[in-house]
């Protein structure tokens, strides 16, 4: 990796020392149907892994799966759901030997009828009669679809009830008829472990912010992108032309954060992570993804006989835009060690040649074995590139936790490259701007002369319209009677579970161009 420390830039290469050997990425952004067979399965498609040491107590560490993308708040009176049937997981590598296998946090869910609407046999989900002011007993009566779960930790054969009492999930939010106080509502869907840890699962808003569309219209960004000036590029409180395309949509969020005392003795570690989902392989659709076959070793994992992961998620997008249409379902289904099968998307970057052919440009397009190393290794500047059973390759996020984590009102979009060395590729947190660093990387911000790769953006900067942004009335959400979550101003939540309040079914809002706090409308 000579050639590559030598070509990144003074601040780059200073971010990447503190970093201690992290990768970068390769992918543009979040995952949403990025696969043929999980676009067709929402409540088993992980839109978004996140995985950060926590900024509210840097003793934990938070790890968030969302599920469901594209969120409609409005779709009701179905409204969005965890699956049953589904075993999710955020599967934990504490020994650097790229198998996340060390640790395993298994959500399992369970739905009930209830309430009002199976006395009075109600043909809508919830009704307000009263009002759903609680998850539980007064003022629950009105909830009458209720998903109850459990939190397992898996250690090898053991598992292990990290839930104290009765968990719920946080419904949707329907409407300011029907859930009064969806803030208050929401707070009290955070739980105590065992482990002292603490978990959420529950509607929030979809923070990932990208001009969606746009990417995947053959990367057809609006004026002034793919280009961004100085100004542009550094103002983390502005959409400059982009339309954030997930403003007013929600997800459904797992957020766990647990002591990092819980996962290693040693506070200098570097854990790798991945989420995946999973059903029994039975109840699968005839045409379904099933191979490579589960091992025994991850059937004992999930403990609900014969099941088969259909997705999993570290590195945002590389599924989407690395690996080969013909090859997404089988990627799906592969353990994260087992990556070297997919060697040759690394290798030799589509996106890349997709650029070229675009813009004109030059950016290489084979030979990357730069990619292989940041993505897919441990210690990637003393890595060539290969994989061989000493030395495999693993698609894991990872995160080094001798790095501080950043306080939300200081964080970098842009993260190494703007000097802010606690954000992506060092997990990843919700404001990271993957669009933008993993365009440069792709295009051979690692391997080119300083200099050589410029600005490249969707002109998306922060997270528009987020529910509460500005809001900031000290700590104790969740805790403490009348504290709402508190935000910044461009969409970041400050307090667990670090991820902004749901939109209203009734009052949402999808902010357009053209629209007093979007961007102006421009020519195709």
């Amino acid at each position: 990796m000579k050639r590559t420390t030598k070509a990144l830039s003074a601040l780059t290469a200073a971010a990447l020392m503190l970093l201690q050997g992290l990768p970068l990425p390769t992918a543009q952004a979040a995952s949403h149907r990025e696969a043929p067979l999980i676009s067709n399965d929402p409540a088993a498609d992980i839109t978004d892994f996140y995985m950060f040491k926590s900024w509210a107590d840097s003793s934990k560490v938070v790890f968030i799966m969302n599920v469901i993308p594209g969120q409609e708040p409005s779709s009701g009176p179905n409204y969005f759901n965890f699956a049953d049937e589904v075993a999710y997981q955020i599967n934990v590598d504490t020994n650097a030997d790229g198998k996340a296998e060390d640790v395993v946090y298994e959500f399992r869910f369970t739905t009930e009828i209830r309430g009002v609407t199976a006395a009075l046999e109600l043909p809508v989900a919830n009704a307000a009669v009263p009002p759903i002011t609680a998850l539980d007993g007064t003022g629950s009566e009105g909830l009458g679809v209720r998903q109850g779960y459990t939190v397992t930790e898996i250690r090898g054969a053991n598992r292990t009830n990290l839930g104290s009492g009765p968990l719920f999930a946080v419904p949707s939010n329907m409407g300011p008829a029907t859930m009064p106080d969806y803030e208050a509502l929401a707070a009290k869907g955070i739980y105590g472990l065992s482990n002292g840890g603490r978990v959420f699962a529950g509607q929030r808003d979809e923070t990932f912010y990208i001009d969606l569309g746009a990417v995947f219209d053959t990367i057809n960004l609006r004026a002034p992108a793919p280009l961004l000036g100085a100004t542009e590029d550094g103002d983390d409180t502005k959409n400059f032309g982009g339309i954030d395309h997930f403003s007013g949509f929600n997800v459904n969020s797992i957020a766990i954060e647990v002591p990092i005392s819980s996962l290693t003795n040693n506070p200098n570690a570097v854990l790798g992570a991945y989420a995946s989902t999973n059903r029994n392989r039975q109840t699968l659709r005839r045409g379904a993804p099933l191979k490579p076959e589960p091992n025994d070793r991850g059937d004992l994992l999930r403990g609900v006989g014969k099941m088969v992961q259909v997705q999993r998620l570290a590195n945002p997008l590389v599924n989407e835009v690395i690996i080969g249409t013909t090859q997404k379902d089988v990627w799906n289904a592969t353990e994260p060690e087992d990556e070297a099968n997919f060697l040759g998307f690394y290798q030799n970057p589509r996106l890349a040649t997709v650029l070229n052919l675009l813009f004109a440009t030059s950016f290489p397009d084979t030979g990357r074995d730069d990619l292989t190393n940041v993505l897919l290794k441990y210690g990637f500047q003393t890595q060539d590139g290969t994989c061989s059973k000493a030395n495999p390759c693993s698609e894991l996020l990872r995160l080094n936790l001798a790095v501080a984590p950043t306080l939300p009102a200081s964080q970098k979009r842009l993260t190494v490259l703007a000097g802010d060395s606690a954000g992506w590729p060092n997990g990843r947190r919700p404001n990271d701007d993957v669009t933008d660093v993993a365009l440069r990387v792709v295009a051979g911000l690692l391997v080119l002369p300083p200099g050589s790769v410029p600005n490249l953006g969707d002109g998306v900067n922060f997270n528009i319209g987020a529910p509460g942004a500005g809001t900031s009335d000290g700590a104790g959400y969740g805790s403490t009677l009348g504290n709402d979550l508190d935000v910044t101003a461009n969409g970041i939540a400050a307090e667990f579970p670090f991820l902004p309040t749901a939109h209203s079914g009734r009052n949402r809002r999808h902010i357009d161009c053209g629209n007093a706090d979007g961007s102006p409308c421009t020519e195709p």
